[in-house]
This record gives structure tokens, C-alpha cells and sequence, in this order.
């Protein structure tokens, strides 16, 4: 389905982007500042295998799944609180030297980008990455001019799922539930936008994990957004 069919042939008036895993491949650069994180506290390194299943609930929550080596982590004591805390840090300062050196913009994006663009569409990107990496990436991609606002993960007091982000940026840019659209690639984006109250478009070739993108409830899953056009 294009975008225009989701509202009834005309064009949304405002599209917002997930940025890890729908526009851009940042894994690499993710998986080396885990591996370097692991390594400096004395940990066998991941991999970008595992790391791909791990992005998408930011920056804390990853780092978190790192140290317990699973996607799933148990709440923590005081000791192992520290232990976060000191990996985080440094998690931090590796990410700030690799954001966007070894990133790539998948197939796809730019093409659709410019045809909303073209279209009067306003553009938000809306993810959970830490906001102080947001820019920086997308500047390293050139696609910092396509987009009217950003919204990181602690742009606010909660993250995706929740639909505050959403919400914001939506309103922010003038949109309504009926004329804009989410696209993302995760369980995180399809249930924020569901409650929220728009319309979603999830891809395929992203980092969510568990069920299948196609059964979480999107409006449409592509596998380029160049079908959306």
C-alpha cells in the first residue's frame, strides 16, 4: 500500500521516521562501542549479531541487555546498579567516536524522503536513541535537511512505546491523527502509534526481535520505503 492510500489518496500532511533500523543501519557502529564497552570491563564481545537484537529501547536498555548477554534482563541490585552505571559511561564515550563511521542509509530512504518532501509533507525523526546522538548521525548520512524536527529518546520524560513522542511531534509540526503517519521497525513504534491514534508503516529489514513485524498490528509492512511510493 502507498502512503497516499492510507489516506484516501491524498498525502499525509506529517511523517515521522524511527532513525535506527528504518532509515539508517547504525548496527555496525552500535556493535563496536558494546564490543569496546565489554572489553574494557573485562567481557567477551557480542557482536553484531546479537547487537541487531538488541537496539530499539535505547540506549540504557541496551547496554543493560549487553552486560546480561540476552535480550532479556533481569531488574538489579545496588552492586550490579554500578556496574550499569560505569558501563553506560563508557558505552557513551565509545558511541560518541563511532556514531555514523561505519552507518549506511538503506535503499529506499532518500527516494522517499524527497517524494514527501516534494509532496509538502513535514518530516520528523522520533527514536529512542539518545538525543545527543541524533543529530550527529544523521548530519554523517546527509539527511539532517530533510527533517523539520527530532526527537530523541530522553527528548522527554518517557520513550516509545509510550505515545507522548508521537503526540509531540505531531503536534509540533500541525498534524492531526488523521494526517500523519509512523514509520518504524519495531514493536516499540507500531504500539506507539496505535495508541496514539495513527496510522503506522513498519519495515522488515529492521532490528525488531520476537514475533514477526508482520503480525504486530502496522497498517502496512514494506520492505523498502520506496513501496510506499
Amino acid at each position: 500500500m502507498s502512503l497516499n492510500g492510507l489516506f484516501n489518496a491524498r498525502w499525509p500532511g506529517v511523517a515521522l521516521f524511527d532513525l535506527d533500523g528504518t532509515l539508517v543501519d547504525s548496527a555496525p557502529d552500535l556493535a563496536a562501542a558494546v564490543d569496546q564497552m565489554l572489553e574494557q570491563l573485562s567481557r567477551p564481545a557480542a557482536g553484531i549479531d546479537k547487537v541487531r537484537q538488541w537496539v530499539g529501547n535505547g540506549a540504557a536498555i541496551l547496554v543493560r541487555r549487553a552486560l546480561a548477554n540476552s535480550v532479556d534482563w533481569e531488574p538489579v541490585d545496588s552492586k550490579n546498579d554500578a556496574l550499569f552505571n560505569d558501563a553506560l559511561a563508557i558505552f557513551y564515550q565509545a558511541y560518541t567516536q563511532l556514531n555514523g563511521q561505519h552507518s549506511v542509509v538503506y535503499d529506499g530512504v532518500e527516494e522517499c524522503l524527497r517524494r514527501l518532501a516534494e509532496q509538502g509533507c513535514r518530516l520528523a525523526v522520533v527514536t529512542n536513541k539518545p538525543e545527543q546522538f541524533v543529530a550527529p548521525l544523521l548530519e554523517h548520512m546527509g539527511l539532517e535537511h530533510w527533517f523539520d524536527l527530532t526527537i530523541g529518546g530522553d527528548t522527554l520524560a518517557v520513550k516509545k512505546p509510550d505515545p507522548a513522542p508521537l503526540r509531540h511531534a505531531m503536534e509540533a509540526l500541525d498534524g492531526t491523527p488523521g494526517t500523519t503517519v509512523m514509520v518504524g521497525d519495531s514493536a516499540a513504534d507500531i504500539n506507539a502509534a496505535l495508541a496514539a491514534g495513527i496510522p503506522c508503516v513498519a519495515v522488515r529489514y529492521g532490528y525488531n526481535y520476537g514475533p514477526p513485524v508482520d503480525s504486530l498490528g502496522a497498517d502496512t509492512v514494506v520492505d523498502s520505503l520506496a513501496e510506499l511510493l
